[in-house]
């Protein structure tokens, strides 16, 4: 296949990806419930793909034939890193197309930027492939949902990279919370700090020879060429990113939601902006946001992109005290006067969930993965609702059965977005 895209040739893969994912799970059911089966796949995206493709490819019986970036340079320097990994070079590729025509390849790694999370996982559905997608798992609510639709239409295994799902400590540390070891649990805080400069403002400049823009753009309404949007700045964009609330912010509010008990809030609550720097940043640097759920429960996340300082990563606050979790992955127990009484160690659990996957996969047993797509789904659908309450400047009421925005037709407009005419992803 061609590298160069455009939207006519989109729509026929898009087509052809539905009709070969109608029969796709049945053929492979059989091959996959063998133990030793040697999963194959594809990663697209080689910026947060390269580290997966070290991590997946250290997994005994998977094998990386694909990697795949719109940027020519950096594919073909990726490829040379995981062949020198893995023992074995995959074939680098500009277009993730290729990686669903070919009948050998398993699952479709998703680590390109936001805006191409959903539409390239439903098409990987489509055409039969199981999918691990990068936080957050969508671009937007209504993508979301569509791919727990996509994920449940084609019976593929579909997890979000949120790792700290299959950390063997957080695991053990949530089910304490759930146990009562801290009493009756009301509120979980959720932190973020960087260091992050400024981004400057953008000028306009020649698409370089190497990167084909139209595909990175992708479903994104088109724009011409700015220096200071890519590899990295885009998640500052709200055409493409969902700032750092949904960037990092979404791996605690997980481990919040995880521990509560919660799906749905009722009500969410934003304040915050672009404080730190006058630039082409359109997302906040300084966020603060509130979800009320049913049941007298709380969540909060606050996030500083651009002021560094230790704060713990996820608390929980109980009756009888408090659990927190670190970033690495250990957790602490404070009894009610706030004396450490449990320290444990821990890790994030990356290879466990990479692990996770691929078992799902061997086994056909979608839904034993540990952050299926549906709770990937929940947890991103705060970071998105936290970031309508930002942009429209109002407090969200929402429904607690699916977490619809109610009685603001303003807020519920950006449940979905306006797309590149021709490149609408489609369940």
């Amino acid at each position: 296949m061609s590298d160069s895209v455009n939207r006519r040739t989109f729509l026929g893969q898009t087509a052809v990806a539905t009709a070969a994912g109608i029969a796709a799970p049945a053929i492979l059911s059989a091959a996959n419930k063998a133990p030793s089966k040697k999963v194959t796949i594809g990663i697209m995206g080689m910026q947060r793909g390269l580290a997966l493709a070290k991590t997946f490819g250290a997994l005994d019986g998977v094998e990386i034939k694909y990697v795949c970036d719109t940027d020519e340079t950096r594919v073909a320097k990726a490829a040379k890193t995981v062949e020198k990994a893995t023992k074995k070079a995959p074939q680098p590729i500009g277009d993730f197309r290729k990686i669903l025509d070919d009948k050998d390849v398993d699952a479709l790694i998703v680590a390109a930027p936001n805006h191409w999370h959903s539409p390239a996982t439903i098409l990987g559905c489509s055409a039969g492939k199981n999918v691990y997608v990068e936080k957050p798992c969508s671009h937007n609510p209504k993508e979301g949902e569509m791919m727990v639709a996509a994920a449940r239409k084609n019976k593929r295994a579909v997890q979000m990279g949120s790792q700290r799902r299959s950390s063997e400590s957080i695991m053990e540390g949530i089910q304490k919370v759930k146990e009562g070891a801290i009493g009756d649990v009301y509120l979980a805080r959720a932190y973020y700090q960087s260091a992050r400069g400024s981004i400057g403002t953008g000028k306009p400049a020649s698409v370089p020879s190497e990167l084909n823009y139209d595909l990175w753009q992708g479903p994104a309404p088109r724009q011409k060429y700015v220096d200071n949007l890519i590899h990295y700045n885009w998640h500052w964009f709200w055409k493409y990113g969902n700032g750092e609330l949904g960037n990092n912010g979404v791996h605690s509010l997980d481990l919040c939601r995880w521990g509560l008990d919660v799906d749905y809030p009722t009500r969410v609550v934003s304040s915050g902006g672009r404080y730190a720097f006058d630039d082409d940043q359109q997302t906040p640097d300084t966020h603060v946001v509130a979800y009320e759920f049913d049941g007298n429960k709380q969540i909060t996340w606050q996030g500083t992109s651009c002021n560094r300082h230790k704060n713990d990563f996820v608390t929980f606050f109980g009756s009888k005290g408090n659990l927190i979790i670190g970033t690495s992955g250990g957790y602490r127990i404070l009894d009610a006067k706030d004396k450490e009484i449990e320290k444990v160690d821990g890790n994030q659990g990356m290879s466990e969930h990479a692990q996770n996957f691929i078992d799902a996969i061997r086994n056909n047993e979608p839904m034993s993965l540990n952050a299926e797509i549906e709770i990937g789904h929940k947890s991103t659908l705060l970071c998105h609702i936290g970031n309508i309450a930002h942009r429209t400047g109002r407090t969200m009421t929402c429904d607690p059965k699916n977490g619809h925005i109610q009685n603001d037709q303003a807020a519920m407009a950006m449940w979905t977005r306006d797309y590149e005419p021709g490149w609408e992803p489609k369940v």
